[in-house]
């Protein structure tokens, strides 16, 4: 078991997801990871914010906990500086990983409903609270 810092950054109707493709299903989640001895909730995700996404993100909020495997954090962001789409982390340098493929993408809030997005109650919960 893991925590994890997850980062839901939302501009322009559109939500920042990373499309998985990992042994023969294509689902979404939110761009995130595990949170290293001595980081803070806050801390790790800034950190995968920049190594998934490219970008340095400002913290507001953390908008929900989610039991899974440890305590997964949801926090609210804006980014500040970067270029989307440009992460570096080892999902996308580390050859050897053998755990699928990473792609972060802009997502129509409206179609959060319509894809298999995890977890599902953080995509409800954006649904239902931007429209």
């Amino acid at each position: 078991m893991r925590d994890r810092g997850s980062v839901v950054l939302i501009e322009n109707n559109k939500v920042a997801l990373i499309k998985r493709v990992r042994e023969g299903s294509i689902y979404f989640v939110f761009p995130g990871g595990g949170i290293k001895n001595g980081e803070t909730p806050i801390i790790a995700t800034k950190r995968e914010a920049f190594e998934e996404l490219g970008v340095k993100v400002k913290v507001n909020e953390c908008i929900a906990k989610v039991e899974f495997n440890g305590i997964q954090y949801f926090f609210l962001a804006e980014i500040i500086d970067g270029s989307f789409g440009t992460g570096q982390g080892e999902e996308y340098t580390d050859e050897n990983r053998n755990r699928g493929t990473y792609q972060p993408m802009w997502v129509d809030i409206e179609r959060l409903l319509l894809i298999d997005v995890r977890p599902k109650e953080i995509a409800k919960m954006i649904h239902y609270i931007l429209n």
